[in-house]
């Protein structure tokens, strides 16, 4: 950078013209301003100019400063070419105006590019991200050659929209897939709360030939197995990913430890922090290893890396906040954490949110602060949801306390009338304390508004594979003999302990 200010230093001195090949320079490094800067010197620049310029902002998602760009070398008759619409047809779609796109669109359809595949492709991908896929098909559906990124293109922006059925069908049509096309739909199943299928969806994918995971299909499928306690796939993902250099990726290395904490190997997750050295760690690997260490009941563990993360420079955001406060609470630190809840505006200049009130309303609750707890509630610059009513009723539960309960359950009842848990943990308060009218009262309103207790299910790992099981369950193939099986394990657990052979096993150790 110092070098090339001595470049435009020297050409100023000596009046020669190099700003064009300044502007390619600082763009490859990049400095945008500077470029832009220099970019506005030059009397005439050429549509290569504007293009490197355009897709640099578009790169650094500044969308508006593109299409800037984009309006200004049309008004000074620099006429652009297939790239200049590629570029910019990628920055729309983060601009997320309809309007913009459909105008590009005719100016592209005039300009004789038309039949240009990677124009078509950004065009697709353009309108597939906007969710005008109306639009989307309608190039798809006029394209001569359907490459693989255009397919692509359609199913991440299905992805984006939320509608994973339609992301599907579209997957199912390709007549060939890339590791991209695999990797969007574990992406966007992911990141829609489809765990099961994201995994589901890597699990196949590892069984197709010649197709290799890459850094985004690790970071995608990482979370669902965080999600769903699968283990066995989250320690061979991260063999995998040692033997092809894929954790020197922060995104992989942070799912990697987010998904060991989640898991319950917090000693596995704190080695993966530690192995991410110096300043390649981002706030997310601090808040992950806080954020673990809390839920896992190692507070002092989580303070020390809290001081540890401000010495080394790093602010801590909204989400850190929420992790030294969880680090309080299963800490049982009340003290602690009205200092700090108390104090994150005036330190830190973080408002508290919902979830920094949840987290003191389960720290008072578990203390038995019920009174203050519900105070708490009370002063709440927002509307409280069923997570701070549902908490506050879960540490009645604890301390049988009617007076709170009910307060928490009304609530409950009105933002969850179809929750059968609230009236569950309600009438077992009633229960514990011998209010049976109440009990009763409650199973009549149940029975007249039709609510009915959903049968539980639980997930379980086995052969690479997650199943899914509700109580006596039949729907395995192999279930009579599964149940056979158990019933001969419960029998066998029920004997009696033959106490005679384990105090002669005793003295033989004696």
């Amino acid at each position: 950078m110092n070098q090339l200010k001595k470049i435009h230093a020297y050409t100023l001195r000596n009046g020669i013209d190099y700003n064009k090949t300044l502007v390619e320079k600082l763009l490859q490094i990049p400095n945008i301003p500077y470029a832009h800067s220099l970019f506005d010197l030059i009397p005439y620049p050429n549509v290569f100019l504007y293009n490197k310029l355009i897709q640099a902002y578009s790169y650094q998602n500044q969308p508006h400063q593109s299409l800037h760009l984009y309006y200004q070398m049309r008004f000074r008759n620099c006429t652009p070419n297939e790239h200049t619409f590629t570029f910019i047809f990628a920055a729309c779609a983060s601009f997320r105006s309809p309007l913009h796109a459909q105008i590009l669109h005719t100016q592209f359809v005039k300009s004789g590019f038309k039949f240009d595949v990677f124009c078509l492709t950004a065009l697709v991908d353009m309108y597939a991200k906007l969710g005008m896929f109306k639009l989307a098909h309608k190039v798809f559906d006029g394209k001569t050659v359907r490459d693989i990124p255009t397919w692509n293109a359609l199913i991440a922006g299905y992805s984006r929209s939320g509608d994973m059925e339609g992301a599907s069908k579209v997957f199912e049509l390709m007549p060939e897939r890339n590791v991209v096309s695999w990797t969007a739909m574990i992406s966007g199943y992911s990141q829609n709360g489809q765990y099961a299928k994201a995994l589901g969806m890597f699990l196949k994918m590892e069984k197709v030939r010649g197709l290799r995971p890459n850094q985004v299909t690790l970071a995608s499928v990482l979370p669902a197995c965080a999600n769903l306690g699968a283990l066995e796939v989250g320690e061979r993902i991260e063999i995998y990913a040692r033997e092809n250099g894929l954790l020197r990726n922060l995104y992989v290395s942070n799912s990697l430890l987010e998904m060991y904490a989640r898991c319950g190997k917090i000693d596995a997750a704190r080695q993966v922090f530690d192995k991410i050295i110096g300043k390649r760690r981002n706030l997310c690997s601090w808040n992950s290893m806080i954020m673990g260490l809390a839920i896992h009941g190692r507070s002092n563990d989580a303070f020390h890396l809290y001081n540890e993360m401000i010495r080394e420079g790093t602010a801590p955001d909204d989400v850190t906040i929420v992790g030294v406060l969880l680090a309080c609470t299963h800490g049982g630190m009340v003290i602690k954490g009205r200092q700090i809840f108390e104090s994150m505006e005036n330190k830190f200049k973080i408002f508290p949110k919902l979830e920094h009130y949840g987290c003191m309303v389960d720290l008072l609750g578990r203390a038995g602060e019920l009174r203050e707890a519900y105070n708490l509630i009370k002063t709440m610059p927002m509307k409280p949801d069923s997570v701070i009513w549902g908490t506050l009723l879960g540490a009645c539960s604890f301390y049988k306390n009617v007076e709170f309960a009910e307060i928490a359950a009304e609530s409950l009842f009105k933002l969850e009338p179809w929750n059968p848990g609230n009236y569950v943990i309600l009438s077992n308060i009633y229960a514990s304390v011998g209010l049976w009218d109440g009990v009763a009262n409650l199973r009549k309103l149940m029975k007249g508004g039709h609510i009915t207790k959903a049968a539980g299910y639980s997930l379980i790992e086995g052969g690479g594979e997650i199943k899914k099981f509700i109580v006596e369950d039949s729907s395995h193939s192999r279930s009579d003999e599964i149940h056979t099986l158990l019933n001969e394990i419960s029998a066998k657990i029920k004997q009696p302990i033959n106490l005679d052979f384990f105090v002669h096993q005793l003295e033989f150790f004696d």
